[in-house]
């Protein structure tokens, strides 16, 4: 009866703070028994409720959106993702895909198949992103599902952190006729028609009752651009036409002609200037026409207008199929969101070094859609003086400057390329003076030491590549969100206390390939190394092998990374048997 009554009085001792859950545990020290009573009977006007999950809304399945989406914990996270399309495609393949060496269902990858991999749980929308309403945190969508089917198509979503990752859409810079006239080269649907049209323009050259003048119209293929793309294109149709076509079509074989159109004075410009010059040798070999110095003015259903740089002549030339292939632009949906953040005079949507696009608090954008303003050391050169100059002497010692090297480094990653441009191998030779010797410096010294360092600043290219690589960064910035904030683990703030929450993005390049047909490809990989030629073919392979983004692509028989295999004739037969 003692026990009950002393049960009794701490029960009711407990139900005095009607705020927590109770467990009262008693022990007998006689037997050593374990008696446990628990209350969870709390006040109805203070509940205690879980802390909801952050709302993070993923726009676009991309390369940056698909590789953020592949690293994120989504456990930590409500993660909803929208795009237009349902699938991840391996855009590196496509013109590939124009002439038949891949098959589209081997560069493509469901989403939903990917995120029910992941750690949590991801909604998907297939659908288009038609406003975003910056100031209410707010993204309007709509639908793209057949028309036939019931229900309102539209919809908004909320969100606490947004990601855009919707990519870009070809520059056609204006021209008129180009988007009437032109095929482009960006979505897997595009490929599909290329190469449908390709098929077309041989069946139509073939017809009896066509002069020859008009099957040599139909079987000119032109390609507007001499980058990466529209020169593996171009690659590609000759490749198909010399070991497909030609044997399929033998009348007219005699009629085709490929010409490449580019403003530049060389193709690949963005590459070496070896391989730009390789390329061009082995398009000259390959009977293609390249016409460097020339830009398009107009295009039509029958011919296209170029003009001479050089010489200032307008001159026309027939066409059966035209590829449009120069450059990217920010899409609509990109620029009215630029224009409510204040940021409608720019071309291109801003971030800074963490990838948040400036002007917002919580707002990402990765990927072609976006680019990085790399902040200035010139305009923190005082407050970097500042904090070196610990006395306050009002000039720096090589110790004093080491203290904060480390910071600069990470925080202006231009310093690090301007020191490897004059062959400097520690920033502290900065402080040198022209014999060699280490000396004191007063903030003019300070400036002029540093003066050229942000003319190495460039912005990073519209690759896959780069793409990615900012996908995985924001990935882990979200994943150690908790974490970073009690413990920062970014470069320290010059022009105030403490440091970055994060490391800011360092893009890492690890090369750059062009195919050239021929099973022939050149490559530019770090370190000034160049490689052209059947072996670099491989290489390509071996790599484009590795990015796959599941083992179902990896090893589809439709794509060139099975020639890997090909020499294997047990994994054939495991292949055969899949």
């Amino acid at each position: 009866m003692r026990f009950f009554s002393f049960f009794t009085r701490a029960s009711r001792a407990f139900h005095g703070s009607p705020t927590y859950s109770k467990l009262l545990v008693i022990s007998t020290l006689s037997s050593g028994g374990l008696l446990a009573y628990a209350d969870s009977q709390s006040d109805a006007s203070s509940p205690i409720e879980e802390c909801p999950k952050k709302r993070v809304l993923v726009l676009g399945t991309g390369w940056a959106g698909t590789s953020f989406l592949k690293d994120l914990d989504a456990s930590k996270y409500d993660v909803q993702v929208v795009s237009p399309q349902n699938y991840f495609s391996f855009t590196p393949l496509l013109p590939s895909v124009t002439c038949g060496t891949v098959e589209a269902r081997s560069i493509v990858e469901p989403v939903r198949n990917i995120v029910k991999k992941r750690k949590g749980e991801v909604k998907f929308w297939e659908a288009e992103c038609t406003k975003i309403d910056a100031a209410n945190k707010k993204v309007f969508c709509r639908s793209l599902v057949d028309n036939n089917l019931v229900g309102n198509r539209e919809f908004a979503l909320e969100y606490d952190y947004l990601v855009i990752a919707m990519g870009a859409q070809v520059n056609t810079f204006n021209t008129p006729g180009v988007k009437e006239n032109c095929h482009f080269l960006k979505e897997v649907q595009d490929a599909q028609k290329i190469r449908k049209s390709v098929i077309d323009c041989f069946e139509m050259a073939v017809i009896p009752s066509l002069s020859d003048e008009e099957r040599r119209r139909n079987l000119h293929f032109v390609i507007v651009g001499g980058g990466p793309t529209g020169v593996e294109f171009a690659a590609e149709l000759h490749d198909f036409f010399k070991e497909d076509l030609v044997y399929l079509y033998p009348t007219v074989k005699d009629l085709v002609k490929i010409s490449v159109i580019q403003s530049g004075d060389h193709i690949l410009n963005a590459f070496d200037e070896r391989i730009s010059s390789f390329a061009e040798q082995k398009f000259q070999r390959d009977g293609i026409d390249v016409h460097t110095g020339c830009r398009v003015i107009s295009v039509s259903d029958k011919e296209i207008k170029m003009k001479v740089k050089s010489s200032g002549e307008v001159c026309s030339i027939p066409h059966g199929l035209i590829v449009w292939s120069t450059g990217i632009m920010t899409r609509p949906v990109v620029k009215d969101f630029m224009e409510q953040i204040g940021q409608g005079s720019r071309r291109i949507l801003t971030t800074d070094e963490w990838l948040r696009v400036k002007g917002t608090q919580n707002v990402y954008a990765i990927g072609d859609c976006a680019t990085i303003d790399q902040r200035k050391i010139m305009k923190d050169i005082a407050a970097i003086f500042e904090a070196a100059d610990k006395d306050n002497s009002g000039t720096l010692t090589v110790t004093e400057f080491q203290d904060v090297i480390d910071d600069i480094l990470i925080r202006y990653p231009q310093v690090e390329i301007y020191l490897r441009s004059k062959h400097l191998r520690d920033v502290k030779d900065l402080l040198k003076d022209s014999q060699g010797h280490e000396d004191e410096v007063d903030i003019e010294g300070f400036k002029s030491a540093l003066s050229h360092a942000d003319t190495q600043m460039k912005n990073l290219p519209a690759t896959a590549q780069v793409a990615a690589q900012q996908g995985a960064y924001l990935s882990r910035c979200f994943n150690r969100r908790e974490q970073c904030t009690e413990n920062p683990e970014g470069p320290r703030r010059f022009k105030s206390s403490g440091r970055y929450q994060f490391l800011p993005f360092r893009y890492k390049h690890l090369g750059q390939f062009a195919p050239l047909g021929g099973e022939q490809a050149a490559a530019e990989l770090p370190g000034d190394w160049v490689s052209m030629g059947r072996s670099t073919q491989w290489l390509w392979y071996s790599v484009y092998a590795s990015k796959q983004v599941s083992w179902r692509t990896r090893l589809s028989k439709n794509t060139p990374e099975f020639c890997l295999l090909a020499q294997s004739p047990v994994a054939l037969t495991i292949l055969d048997n899949c």
